[in-house]
């Protein structure tokens, strides 16, 4: 009697289904869902281990992609996988299929942005203690990715959601047109971004003089270029305007031209003068990272003889080269000391003729 029962309950149809083929879906969709649990666990596992045997990080992006996987995106597939044992009406099935499709384009969307956005971080990180000219690069180019990657993802949702996608992208170009105009100062920021992407007249960590302003880039953004200035603020300048400045990249400095005049008083003997170029360049060679190129007895100034002096600083590190000056210029005040050479600094000499 009981059997019966069961029977009868297990045939009684709903919604054009048997109970037991609700059942059976259920079954379904519970297997599936837990199989793709399974899946990623062992997915994520053995991709974390191969990970660790290579260089590249591409795996690691897969692995934290995978690991990032939504529950209610395996739901939705599950249910799909379920309501494949059932027999439904067209309107229904396509529902059902329609969320399926929107629920993997949405996942696939969010399985690539992890991956770029771990792989920017990860790159952006070994390319700025290699070359921190090409950190720019890399996020224009992720954020370019990212914007054709989710563009994609949206036209295919709409699409999927039964939408003219042609008609909507012929119309969006014509839109376009008005809205560039509209905002033509802001894409002249963009433009500008690009043409320091591709240009790389800078990089982040460079030191500037743009104008009367001075300090090294901080961050190179769409619209904006941010830089810490010597006094601790942050400055901010339009990428459009930054590229009409005149700009001194100090960062691109590999050694530095040091020009210094010294003046002695007009008494000094000549023996005296010929021999100050040559006390001079002994002074600058007996430094370190310096090239030594000339030293001139340069003109007859208002009240001292003038003797100018070219060298290089092997180096672009400011606070070196204020060291090697510092230390050149004790050697030559302890040399002219020896020689009973006097500095000159502005004096009058006044003749009364009687």
């Amino acid at each position: 009697m009981m059997d019966d029962r069961w029977l009868n309950l297990l045939s009684y149809t709903l919604a054009g289904n048997a109970v037991k083929e609700w059942l059976s879906a259920v079954v379904v969709a519970v297997l599936v869902y837990l199989l793709m649990r399974i899946f990623i666990r062992v997915g994520v596992a053995r991709l974390a281990l191969l990970a660790q045997g290579t260089t590249t990080q591409w795996d690691n992006a897969a692995t934290e992609a995978l690991s990032r996987t939504r529950g209610l995106f395996l739901i939705v597939i599950a249910l799909f996988a379920g309501s494949l044992v059932l027999v439904l009406p067209d309107r229904v099935r396509h529902v059902i299929y329609s969320a399926a499709s929107i629920a993997l384009i949405i996942q696939g969307g969010l399985w690539v942005n992890l991956a770029v956005l771990h792989w920017l971080e990860h790159e952006g990180q070994r390319r700025r203690r290699v070359d921190p000219a090409t950190v720019t690069t890399v996020s224009a180019v992720a954020f370019v990715g990212r914007l054709v990657l989710w563009s994609l993802v949206v036209i295919l949702l709409l699409d999927n959601l039964g939408l003219d996608v042609t008609a909507l992208v012929a119309g969006l170009g014509v839109g376009g047109i008005a809205v560039a105009l509209a905002v033509q100062n802001i894409l002249g920021d963009l433009f500008a971004s690009l043409s320091i992407v591709l240009d790389k007249p800078f990089a982040v960590g460079d030191f500037l003089i743009i104008d009367e302003h001075m300090g090294a880039v901080e961050n190179v953004g769409l619209k904006t270029t941010r830089v810490r200035s010597l006094s601790g603020e942050q400055l901010v300048f339009s990428n459009a305007d930054l590229l009409k400045s005149r700009i001194r990249n100090f960062g691109r400095m590999f050694e530095r031209r040091v020009v210094f005049k010294i003046g002695v008083t007009y008494q000094t003997p000549r023996d005296k003068l010929q021999r100050i170029p040559a006390m001079i360049r002994e002074a600058i060679q007996r430094q370190d990272k310096v090239r030594f190129d000339r030293s001139h007895f340069q003109a007859y100034g208002d009240y001292a003889l003038t003797f100018e002096t070219v060298y290089y600083v092997l180096s672009p590190d400011y606070n070196q080269y204020m060291d090697i000056q510092q230390a050149i210029n004790l050697e030559i005040h302890e040399a002219f000391e020896a020689e009973g050479i006097e500095f000159a600094y502005p004096t009058q000499t006044l003749f009364l003729q009687r």
